[in-house]
């Protein structure tokens, strides 16, 4: 069961959690159970569509990385849709830009969920690659 105020949609067969406007300490605990419950849902591979989200503390960042790690573990990946100043700024400090890929708009995470199931990432996904500096990309031989 998941809060009103983190639905989980399915839309084309990926799992989208929308995240409210501020995520903190007091609702991180239900975006946590909003994200196992994407996270169960199909591939493992889901989308948090961040975009109307202007804050996002440290509380509401551990359960983030938290799912992508279990997704990642599991085979999948958690995508992210933020377009808002404010919360890439913070994604940007922490340095987790680098961490999770991120999209300007909720159809081209779809499109890269769907296509990242049908085969290895292709290159050109935006800033967040998943890789940290100095890490080979994806589809780097010999790895």
């Amino acid at each position: 069961m998941h809060d009103a105020r983190f639905p989980v949609e399915v839309i084309r067969d990926v799992p989208v959690v929308l995240a409210p406007e501020e995520i903190d300490i007091t609702n991180a605990d239900v975006l946590r159970t909003a994200l196992l419950e994407a996270a169960a849902q199909g591939t493992g591979r889901f989308v948090v569509d961040m975009t109307r989200t202007h804050f996002c503390d440290t509380a509401g960042l551990h359960a983030l990385v938290s799912a992508r790690k279990r997704a990642q573990a599991e085979g999948g990946d958690v995508l992210l849709v933020m377009i808002g100043a404010a919360t890439l700024r913070i994604f940007a400090i922490t340095g987790l830009d680098r961490v999770f890929r991120s999209f300007s708009s909720l159809e081209e995470a779809i499109a890269q969920t769907l296509a990242v199931a049908d085969g290895p990432p292709g290159p050109g996904a935006s800033p967040g690659t998943g890789a940290l500096p100095g890490s080979p990309p994806d589809d780097a031989e010999g790895s």
